[in-house]
């Protein structure tokens, strides 16, 4: 089992609103990434929400996912990770952690990164475009315990450099695994309006 976690939960300071809420055509940014995610090979869903928690899960279809609320999301990114990390079931071979400001990703990209990690057990599968890595990032179950116990400023990108040699990079076509959304002026670049 392949559990996607969605990480919502951050205050979108730099944005000046909840990032899971921008609009990404007629859908929201989260709706968008959990959409990919129903159509893709992953096989659960888990969105961590945190600031404006209730506001969030009251505007987005969210009741094929599993939604956690992370208390401590002023702790930072990881904080979400682990708190998604707490309800992923005993048979969950891997998590696909997807940030909600990155809304950009497809389930042809999923696709790929779930069938390279059930082709070679890799501990952790990223995408790379140029030789950039991108998003969304697969941890197999034995990185589990370094997620953790990861230092709380570093996060997950701690886990991926130190696991070097455990990584897998997979080379797409797709360029906007590396757009991340987390300012209005990145959100005017990308759509064309504001936020």
């Amino acid at each position: 089992m392949i559990n996607a976690i969605v990480s919502a939960a951050g205050e979108s300071k730099r944005m000046g609103k909840p990032k899971a809420l921008l609009r990404f055509g007629d859908r929201t940014f989260l709706e968008q990434i959990v959409a990919i995610l129903r159509s893709s090979r992953a096989d659960r869903i888990t969105v961590v929400l945190g600031a404006q928690a209730d506001a969030i899960a009251g505007a987005v279809d969210l009741l094929d996912a599993d939604v956690v609320v992370n208390r401590g999301y002023r702790s930072g990114q990881l904080s979400s990770v682990v708190a998604g990390l707490e309800h992923v079931p005993q048979q969950a071979e891997a998590i696909l952690l997807c940030l909600v400001d990155h809304p950009f990703i497809t389930s042809e990209i999923v696709d790929r990164i779930v069938d390279e990690f059930r082709r070679t057990k890799a501990p952790i599968v990223v995408p790379t475009f140029n030789g950039r890595r991108g998003h969304p990032t697969l941890f197999g179950r034995s990185m589990f315990e370094a997620l953790i116990s990861a230092p709380v400023d570093k996060g997950a990108r701690h886990v991926l450099h130190s696991n070097e040699n455990e990584v897998l990079e997979v080379a797409v076509r797709d360029g906007n695994i590396l757009v991340g959304i987390n300012t209005t002026d990145e959100y005017r670049s990308c759509f064309g309006t504001n936020p």
